[in-house]
């Protein structure tokens, strides 16, 4: 019945994950979706003239409509400017290629002026996604707001949508997605989510809704942006894994974790069982062998002490004839060494107690193992080893997913410099807030099954700050310090608890020594 109830919730889980996108993923794609905004003049003022939206690829490079830039593009009294989703201040960007034909268009920040988080591409099929997200600026919204013109440059969470994918279909001139995420005038150029937040499109019009038929959108297809991308040198994030929620990995790891526990206690069962009958095998085995030794010891001290007493007798029966003060000496000399003998071997006779030691060595041997390892031995899991992805058990939206060269030290030093700190779970973290990576990330390490997890949370601006403020507050003990796990885990708790209760990202590696095959 656990099973059965396992499984079934296992099921609901992968269901739910299939139809729904993550708000939170959606929300950290967000975070490199853009307003474009053309800018002219009236009056020697910036005067808005239209806007778009696109998302960056990479941190300086950013994806758009042709439409959205046309006319920019072909009047230089007109300048480009970029709008984040957060944050204070914009940037001016420059057209780096236009594809008219695809309706694509790739732009690049000006230098030192903005760095932007960029967007994952799904590199898998998008045929079975379910639900899918529409990201941008529509000016509708806008004009629901009551915002004015001058509120174009201000900074302002991008608007989502949500609908589901309708098929994929060439239109006259190029590859399309049709789906029903619902875009307006100043939605062009952005992206078209998967539930993982990663780009599958780039929205570009919609069909004619004036008649009241149901309206549909359409989306230029990455079948299209991959070739515009590499043919301008750019080379983004693309992701092939499948689309995963961390409620179904959470639902598999507990269905791993139960698989585990019922197969080691069945091996358990069976060993122990095993070792009950090697245990009075051996003990009867040994209990004959000590015995039957104990007793031919026993009977030969006997033996030598009846010859000692006999050789004695003589010796004093002789010691006063002169005759035979040669047969004298002889029989002393027999009776001091078989009174020797006997002690000796009445006191080398094996104990009781060696049946037990023969019971133990017996069983080491049937369970193929060495004797305990003396105290202070380093254990199996130390060393230099070399951490693969294991995909299956992994949640990757946007994270490089190469190996990890992870050198463990039983004191929690990892790589001879970094220290781990020890959590109230007894789990192995570390923290890291790098001022280059838009995400928290935290490790945790279990020596035991060599397991690296990496959970990383791809946070706001607001949230990222306040992070990298929590980790700049302390400083992690170095390698070696006395107390060095238990400290850096008192000092990162606060900072750990304060992160939303899932992660976005959740990269599991296998470790294996380095240089095993």
């Amino acid at each position: 019945m656990t099973r059965l109830l396992g499984a079934l919730a296992l099921l609901l889980a992968l269901l739910a994950s299939a139809a729904l996108a993550d708000p939170g993923d959606v929300d950290a794609a967000a975070r490199g979706v853009v307003r474009v905004v053309i800018i002219g003049t009236e009056n020697g003022q910036p005067e808005p003239i239209s806007h778009g939206t696109g998302f960056a690829v990479s941190p300086t490079r950013i994806v758009t409509n042709a439409h959205v830039v046309s006319e920019a593009s072909q009047d230089d009294t007109l300048r480009i400017g970029i709008v984040p989703a957060e944050g204070e201040g914009g940037a001016f960007a420059r057209v780096v290629a236009v594809s008219p034909r695809n309706d694509l268009a790739l732009l690049e920040i000006a230098k030192g002026s903005l760095r932007l988080p960029p967007l994952a591409l799904a590199g898998g099929s998008v045929a079975n996604l379910g639900e899918v997200a529409a990201v941008g600026y529509p000016m509708n919204v806008d004009l629901a707001q009551g915002l004015g013109m001058e509120d174009i440059f201000r900074a302002q969470p991008p608007v989502k949508s949500r609908g589901f994918l309708s098929g994929v279909r060439p239109s006259r001139q190029f590859d399309t997605i049709l789906h029903t995420a619902p875009i307006a005038r100043g939605n062009s150029g952005g992206p078209l989510l998967d539930p993982c937040g990663r780009v599958i499109g780039v929205n570009s019009f919609s069909t004619d809704s004036t008649s009241g038929d149901a309206e549909f959108y359409f989306a230029v297809s990455l079948r299209e942006l991959l070739p515009f991308l590499a043919s301008n040198g750019v080379e983004p994030v693309v992701n092939t894994l499948p689309c995963r929620s961390i409620d179904e990995l959470n639902a598999e790891e507990r269905q791993r974790l139960e698989a585990e526990q019922s197969a080691a206690r069945a091996r358990l069962a069976e060993r122990a069982e095993a070792l009950r009958e090697v245990r009075e095998k051996a003990r009867l085995s040994a209990q004959m062998e000590v015995l039957e030794a104990r007793e031919n010891r026993m009977a030969l001290a006997l033996i030598a002490l009846i010859a000692a007493i006999g050789a004695g007798y003589a010796a004093l029966v002789w010691r006063g004839d002169e005759s035979r003060r040669t047969h004298w000496r002889v029989a002393a000399g027999v009776a001091g060494t078989a009174l020797v003998a006997a002690v000796l071997l009445w006191v080398t006779r094996p104990g009781l107690a060696e049946i037990e030691d023969r019971v133990a060595a017996a069983i080491a041997k049937a369970e193929g193992r060495e004797p305990p390892a003396a105290p202070g031995a380093a254990p199996s899991a130390e060393g230099a080893l070399i951490c693969t992805l294991v995909p299956e058990r992994s949640r990757v939206t946007s994270a490089r997913t190469d190996d990890v060269a992870f050198e463990w030290s039983a004191d929690g030093c990892v790589n001879r410099r970094t220290q781990y700190g020890l959590g109230q779970g007894g789990e192995w973290q570390r923290v890291f807030a790098a001022e280059d990576d838009a995400a928290v990330a935290v490790n945790t390490y279990d020596p035991e099954t060599r397991t690296l997890r990496t959970d990383r949370y791809l946070l706001g601006q607001e949230a990222l700050a306040a992070a990298r403020a929590a980790r700049a507050s302390y400083t992690p003990p170095a390698c070696g310090v006395t107390d060095a796990a238990r400290t850096l885990g008192e000092q990162q708790s606060a900072l750990i608890s304060a992160l939303p209760d899932r992660p976005n990202e959740r990269l599991v590696y296998s470790c294996t020594a380095k240089g095993a095959k």
